[in-house]
């Protein structure tokens, strides 16, 4: 009966230190050198944290500024084919505006496409 409670005992901590570090995992940082936007807030130029949460490939993710929360946006988890060397900003200047469309993050083979969705991609023009 002791050997089922420390069995019990360490698969439950197993889980705990899991979780938690997958929730540790989500986070990364950015410097962006201009005024930018997202999801229709202007940022400054500067340092931001960024924290994202949620299932499967479809999350939020926070822009911070120590602890404050300066923008907010839906975004994809997408699959790079190289890890990304340092952390960066795609910056789509096609709208007039600096608007960031994608981060990539130092070392990691995946991106975070800002304003990117499974539902708004399905909903994107008809294949031929």
């Amino acid at each position: 009966m002791k050997l089922n409670n420390l069995v019990k005992s360490v698969v439950l901590g197993l889980a705990v230190l899991l979780a938690s570090s997958a929730f540790a995992s989500n986070k990364g940082s950015l410097q962006v050198r201009e005024p930018f936007e997202v999801n229709g807030q202007q940022l400054a130029p500067g340092e931001y944290q960024l924290r994202w949460d949620g299932t499967g490939s479809n999350v939020e993710v926070s822009f911070m500024q120590g602890k404050k929360e300066v923008a907010k946006a839906s975004a994809k988890v997408v699959e790079l084919d190289k890890a990304s060397p340092y952390d960066a900003a795609v910056v789509d200047h096609a709208s007039g505006k600096a608007t960031v469309s994608q981060v990539r993050f130092a070392g990691k083979k995946y991106a975070l496409a800002i304003g990117a969705t499974e539902k708004a991609e399905m909903s994107g023009s008809p294949s031929k």
